[in-house]
């Protein structure tokens, strides 16, 4: 049985790639146990040693802590930072769970969380599917988006501000949900006396969809030092910028060149692998274990 994801990065980013093949699999091969979950005309792939059934149900499953990413990309990109990246160190998080025999834990790889121009959060897989995961009593959600290219590892503050101005029944819940779970992100930092570590907003995720349906989740990204302390820098000088990461179009004429270089490059041709930093990648497989338990 194969052990390790990686020789199969380079097939899963070429072009014209059936990713969703693929992934299945690598998945098979590997010997993890997993179901994919059609909803709304998008495959999600579910990872663990519990699984809900054709109904949605599996009781076994509250409580688990779910590290998600999103394994479509944008296209004519290869989409090696988004996501592809954070799909395989999810996917050696799993081998290393099960390994342990930690079953604390479940893995999903989302579909659709890119969209269009003539699209809406609404229309993120993320969206329906948070319905299934409230349903199932999931509410630990961790996604990591983009995390193949830096060494600083960043803790989105995103929510904060996709539900600023939200209003009616249950935002407060949500908040405070959402304090909860980057309270956990840092806490687990701490137990590992990890450094080169920020709170910045990022640009939206898989957390946009779920925040608007009601279920909250903590993103987990990657920067260069460089990029991430300058960024940092920006935002204490101009915090009103945090907003132009949120629309998918930063319409202020100096934005594209103030985000940070390797975010300016997703969703494009220039997401290629040699902007990813496999050296890196442990910090972040060491991350989701902890959060886990691992």
């Amino acid at each position: 049985m194969r052990d390790t994801p990686y020789d199969r990065f380079e097939p899963f980013i070429a072009p014209g790639a059936d990713r969703f093949a693929l992934l299945r699999d690598l998945l098979a091969e590997l010997g993890l146990h997993f179901s994919v979950i059609p909803l709304a005309g998008n495959r999600h792939f579910f990872i663990g040693s519990a699984l809900p059934g054709q109904g949605g149900d599996c009781p076994a499953l509250r409580g688990r802590t779910v590290l998600a990413a999103h394994y479509d990309r944008s296209a004519g990109s290869p989409g090696a930072n988004d996501n592809s990246a954070a799909v395989f160190m999810l996917i050696e998080t799993a081998v290393k769970l099960r390994a342990a025999e930690n079953r604390n834990w479940l893995v999903i790889f989302t579909d659709k969380e890119e969209l269009s121009r003539d699209e809406g959060i609404r229309d993120q897989g993320s969206y329906s599917l948070a319905a299934g995961l409230k349903k199932l009593g999931l509410r630990e959600l961790f996604i990591f988006d983009a995390c193949g290219a830096g060494d600083t590892l960043i803790i989105s503050t995103a929510a904060d501000h996709l539900i600023k101005n939200e209003t009616g029944p249950g935002i407060a819940n949500v908040r405070r949900q959402v304090r909860n779970l980057r309270g956990r992100a840092l806490e687990t930092v701490r137990n590992l006396s990890m450094e080169k570590v920020l709170l910045l907003p990022t640009p939206f995720s898989d957390d946009a969809g779920l925040l608007r349906a009601g279920l909250p989740a903590q993103t987990i990204t990657v920067l260069p030092a460089k990029e991430a302390a300058g960024f940092a820098a920006l935002l204490r000088k101009d915090p009103g910028f945090a907003a132009a990461l949120l629309s998918r179009e930063v319409r202020d004429s100096r934005g594209p060149r103030l985000i940070p270089e390797t975010w300016r490059s997703l969703n494009g041709p220039g997401d290629s692998p040699l902007r990813l930093t496999p050296q890196h990648y442990k910090r972040v497989v060491r991350f989701a274990l902890a959060l886990c338990g691992g």
